[in-house]
């Protein structure tokens, strides 16, 4: 069972569309898939048709700090094979409670233990969905996860912005995480008419070259539209560009996980 976060300290960029849709392609492939709310803004809960508002004895937050394991807070969504972890406001406190407490870093990694301890066979994937910020709950992401996924909208400082990601994951492998690796990247809000655009994606390829996802992400109204309606856009309009896009990442996603598989 892969665990595998969704990462990038900027915001708007699309993580959270991204978790939301690939969790629901990989649901509609019949793959079980838990999604865990890391972002105290809740979204990847109110984009799944849950609240963020509801007691926090029942999100990533009780876990988190300690009153309740993670068997205890699963949801069901409304889609098939897929659950989720919910987050809201209060997670924000985290940082100054655990302030006095030195290996804070791993206490997502302790429960995800426990819990894969105890179900294992439960999901086939459990995909993170990180605030945007470089904070304690982006690092305790970080070294729970196997792999991570980067979303890079193809606009002017987004290059800029990844290098100071990069120099993070470098240093949570160094110390903390010595098996994590980046699965891939994927290039969002492509807009074609755009030259720049097609220029961030050139040096995107050229600077990480196969890391790079085949499949682009267009800027498309109706995937902007969806989460309002708290459905993942390829439930909520299957046939427009920004599902297509999503479909056809999924299916390069599952694909990388059989090269991953025969390269190990």
């Amino acid at each position: 069972m892969q665990i595998i976060s969704v990462i990038n300290q900027k915001g708007g960029v699309g993580k959270t569309t991204t978790v939301i849709n690939l969790a629901a392609g990989l649901a509609q492939k019949e793959k079980k898939v838990l999604i865990i709310d890391l972002d105290p803004q809740g979204n990847a809960t109110t984009g799944l048709g849950l609240s963020n508002l509801e007691n926090s004895n029942e999100t990533i937050y009780a876990v988190l700090n300690g009153s309740k394991s993670i068997s205890n807070v699963i949801k069901k969504t409304n889609y098939q094979n897929l659950d989720v972890v919910t987050s809201n406001v209060d997670l924000s406190g985290l940082e100054v409670e655990t302030a006095g407490d030195s290996k804070r870093a791993f206490i997502l990694k302790g429960e995800l233990t426990a819990y894969l301890n105890d179900f294992r066979g439960q999901y086939d994937y459990i995909l993170i969905d990180c605030p945007p910020s470089l904070s304690l709950l982006t690092v305790m992401a970080l070294v729970s996860s196997h792999s991570l996924v980067v979303p890079l909208q193809t606009e002017f400082f987004a290059l800029e912005g990844l290098t100071q990601l990069m120099k993070t994951i470098e240093r949570v492998k160094a110390n903390l995480n010595p098996d994590l690796i980046i699965r891939g990247i994927l290039l969002t809000m492509y807009d074609k008419r755009n030259k720049l655009s097609s220029q961030v994606e050139k040096e995107a390829r050229d600077f990480f070259n196969d890391k790079v996802y085949l499949t682009v992400i267009p800027r498309n109204v109706r995937l902007s539209e969806a989460p309002s309606h708290g459905m993942p856009v390829l439930i909520y309009d299957k046939s427009c560009p920004g599902s297509k896009s999503y479909f056809n990442f999924t299916d390069e996603f599952i694909n990388q996980e059989e090269t991953i598989g025969s390269a190990a």
